[in-house]
């Protein structure tokens, strides 16, 4: 229904710039008087072999992101132990938000899932807001589609530079660094 519904307000649309495409020419004689219409096409990438996050049940959904949550929590707690420069870190999870409080000198770090996108979304204090979706190839894991690059391997860069040690998020449930 939501790809009729796509397909009916771009067609409408072309159907419009299409029609303006005359009075275009007449008023502005240096456009091409050889050109008899203007359309605007959009690519949409998309890979067809690959299964659609909404086609994902929503059971293995959340399946997958409490994995990718719980096992994040724990390994920031290991590295809140670990790390000498972090002294009054909190770690909490609960309800799906998992919340990394690592001082007023840097900030907190929040990741909580969101079911009805299927993503999972980050608050950084270096980087910023960002939301996460779930690539299911490789047995699932997080990526930030306006970057190509994947959460795990975001946090393993900002947390190792914060806490001054290596940090290998590749340990975790569903990541990909």
């Amino acid at each position: 229904m939501l790809r009729n519904i796509l397909r009916t307000s771009r067609w409408l649309a072309r159907r419009q710039i299409n029609s303006v495409t005359p009075v275009l020419l007449r008023h502005c004689p240096r456009l091409s008087s050889t050109a008899t219409r203007i359309s605007f096409d959009r690519q949409f990438s998309s890979n067809p072999t690959a299964p659609e996050v909404s086609d994902v049940d929503p059971a293995v959904f959340e399946e997958i992101c409490n994995e990718t949550l719980e096992s994040l929590c724990d390994y920031f707690e290991e590295i809140v132990d670990a790390s000498s420069n972090l002294k009054g870190a909190d770690v909490t999870f609960s309800d799906g938000v998992l919340t990394v409080a690592l001082g007023s000198s840097y900030g907190t770090y929040v990741i909580n899932r969101q079911t009805p996108n299927k993503q999972i979304w980050l608050s950084s204090p270096v980087s910023g807001p960002k939301r996460y979706d779930l690539v299911l190839k490789d047995g699932g894991h997080w990526v930030y589609k306006h970057d190509g690059v994947s959460l795990h391997k975001l946090l393993q860069e900002e947390i190792s530079k914060i806490v001054k040690i290596n940090v290998e998020f590749h340990k975790c449930s569903h990541s990909l660094v």
